[in-house]
């Protein structure tokens, strides 16, 4: 019997109209929907913008919910990661194709890489349909243009020293997950002389979207922080 095969979709910041095609269809034809949770006590984000999709299908599936808990003990996290993986190679060796679902793209900053990698390592066939990343949708919902011609646009996962190292060198900075450290943040930033833009924007495109101009002061797991240089004075 042929293994089934992996499909990591990206579904997108939060609107579940921002999903492609390619992940409709596929989401409404595979046997078994993998959404890992955060935390036991905490629903699926992801799941909650896909579900839209699910609930057209005529034909019944399975939805597997991982725990991918947020900590930082890289060897307990790698616990889970191998648990998923197992789980998942269960039904992929069941000949069933298997949709992980994972906020953005699938192939920035994704959960998706630690099982996909395991998984693909045991033999399994792996493809991963493109989504819409938290990134450009926030652009698109300040306003902002990340690049024009040659510029150069960082995205950066974590606010530390290595900001301040690589500022001047470019010309758009996109900044993840921004209300843990707004405050050192804004040190950075006025350290440049260059005029500037900052936009900040919480839960993109979900029905409590927030956009406004400078820093995020308020703990939203989901805020994006923009940050636009233009020439020297």
């Amino acid at each position: 019997m042929k293994s089934g095969k992996l499909i990591g979709i990206g579904v997108g910041p939060g609107d579940t109209e921002l999903l492609t095609i390619k992940a409709d269809k596929t989401l409404k034809s595979v046997p078994v929907v993998c959404a890992p949770r955060s935390s036991s006590s905490k629903p699926s984000l992801a799941l909650s913008i896909v579900q839209p999709v699910l609930d057209e299908r005529e034909e019944g599936y399975e939805v597997m919910e991982p725990l991918f808990p947020m900590i930082e003990d890289k060897n307990e996290l790698e616990g889970y990661w191998d648990h998923a993986a197992d789980e998942m190679a269960q039904r992929l060796n069941e000949g069933m194709d298997l949709a992980f679902i994972t906020l953005g793209d699938p192939t920035v900053y994704s959960t998706f890489s630690y099982v996909s990698s395991r998984l693909k390592a045991m033999g399994f066939e792996v493809e991963i349909v493109p989504g819409v990343t938290s990134f450009t949708g926030c652009a698109a919902a300040s306003g902002i243009q990340l690049a024009d011609k040659d510029e150069i646009i960082v995205i950066v996962p974590k606010v530390d020293e290595r900001l301040a190292q690589i500022l001047p060198h470019g010309d758009t900075f996109v900044i993840m997950k921004t209300s843990r450290h707004s405050d050192e943040l804004e040190r950075i930033i006025s350290e440049d002389n260059r005029d500037k833009k900052v936009m900040s924007v919480q839960n993109c495109s979900m029905e409590d979207e927030k956009v406004f101009e400078g820093f995020a002061s308020d703990k939203k797991y989901l805020s994006t922080t923009i940050v636009k240089f233009s020439d020297k004075n």
